[in-house]
């Protein structure tokens, strides 16, 4: 099939077959569909639709446009966690060693922040020495040693989609369910686990804003993985205000060695242990989230998680002395307090905000090629729901100037909604959960 008849085709609320879709995203790969042919047939999806099959099929020819990771040597459990993406989200650095210790294997792929949210690699790369660049040979040999590694995405990982997504960031057809789940699952495809947890955040500070929206993209995400013969899990998580309380790529990871201590914030400690619940559920193929809940908590307290961390730190070349030395970490030059202008509660926090005013202080890019500041961000002081009095620290800035933090300061006051009455029931990091065996 031409290009313009499956631009026509789909235009017309026609559906493709699988072989049309193979041929197509080979073709995209290739690089013999011109740019503005495949964005009109990305409008043409993002006004028409795809059924789950259609959606599947895409998801499988897009991983196949590239090379595969091949996990089986590894055995049967291992398991991938992804999420969509949200402000303060270090999760993976606190449940990737808790789900080692917990007799788990996690060999997982990821990406760099872009925009508001923040990307894992951006945060382990704050540690001095340490590479995230890694062949499949040698993420499958430190897997085996330690039984984690987290490592960047290989430029052969699902190529089509990188081709796919560059058109739709440019062509307003970014928010289209099927190519939503379509990307993100090409890559876990590609990545080789054969289990999956999705943690899908939900509210400001997310892609998706409303639970009908998450939900819909966990259910397509969910069975394009079913179709692909994984098993597959699915957290809904609020990102209404930051996760924990550090935003920024140091602060965070300071922020998650201090969780895996056991001194963590209540909402990013809960999370945590709520994801790898569900990676055991799904390597054990039985039982619920929470049934090794005190392994888990003991797996904190005697360092068996943080000693995971540590290990996988010095596989990988990084200095292993910030777990008990944060100060190691690069720090900023400037810090200044942020403070309340009035007594009250603590109601609302506008977590994109917050989001875009640490990318604004260096902590994030904007663009794929520009370059991040490991040092600078923000701890929140307070979290929902805290009852504050005027004067009393809101924030603490971390700045590599005594302007941007001034400027940051100001915003982040506005990011921040206290009232006189408080509210009327702090709401769950965690709205929901399920399974797919």
């Amino acid at each position: 099939m031409h290009a313009l008849d499956m631009i026509t085709a789909k235009r017309d609320g026609q559906r493709h077959s699988d072989a049309q879709l193979r041929a197509w995203i080979d073709a995209v790969a290739a690089g013999t569909v011109p740019d503005y042919q495949a964005a009109a047939w990305l409008m043409a999806v993002f006004l028409r639709g795809m059924d789950a099959a259609e959606t599947h099929a895409l998801t499988v020819a897009m991983a196949d446009s590239g090379r595969r990771l091949d996990l089986s040597v590894l055995g049967d459990q291992v398991v991938d966690k992804h999420s969509t993406g949200g402000v303060g989200d270090k999760t993976t650095l606190v449940v990737g060693p808790l789900a080692a210790a917990m007799g788990l294997t996690v060999a997982k792929m990821s990406g760099q922040g872009l925009g508001h949210t923040g990307g894992t690699l951006d945060k382990l790369e704050s540690v001095p020495g340490l590479k995230v660049a890694m062949s499949p040979e040698a993420i499958i040999d430190q897997a085996r040693r330690i039984g984690l590694v987290i490592a960047g995405q290989s430029q052969d990982l699902a190529p089509a989609d990188k081709i796919l997504y560059a058109l739709r960031d440019v062509t307003a057809t970014v928010p289209s369910l099927p190519l939503i789940a379509s990307s993100i699952m090409s890559k876990k495809l590609a990545s080789g686990a054969p289990a999956i947890v999705l943690d899908v955040k939900v509210g400001g500070g997310a892609f998706m804003k409303t639970l009908d929206e998450a939900r819909a993209l966990a259910e397509a995400m969910a069975e394009i993985g079913r179709r692909s013969g994984l098993r597959m899990a699915c957290c809904l998580s609020r990102m209404d205000a930051p996760l924990g309380r550090a935003v920024g790529n140091a602060l965070e990871l300071r922020e998650a060695i201090a969780t895996l201590r056991g001194e963590g914030p209540s909402d990013l400690h809960e999370l945590s242990l709520t994801l790898v619940g569900l990676m055991q559920v799904l390597a054990l193929h039985s039982g619920q989230p929470d049934h090794r809940r005190s392994e888990m908590e003991h797996a904190l307290r005697d360092g068996s998680a943080l000693g995971l961390l540590r290990r996988m730190i010095e596989a990988q070349g990084g200095d292993g002395r910030v777990i008990d030395e944060p100060e190691r970490l690069p720090t900023a030059p400037v810090r200044g307090m942020v403070t309340a202008e009035a007594s009250g509660w603590v109601t609302a926090m506008d977590a994109e905000a917050i989001g875009r005013i640490a990318l604004d202080l260096g902590a994030g890019r904007r663009q794929k090629e520009d370059a991040v500041d490991p040092a600078v961000g923000i701890v929140m002081q307070v979290g929902l729901g805290d009852r504050i009095a005027a004067g009393r620290p809101l924030a603490e800035i971390h700045a590599q100037g005594d302007l941007t933090a001034d400027t940051a300061a100001v915003a982040l006051r506005r990011a921040v909604t206290i009232t006189d009455d408080p509210l009327p029931a702090l709401p769950a990091v965690v709205i929901e959960q399920w399974v797919r065996l």
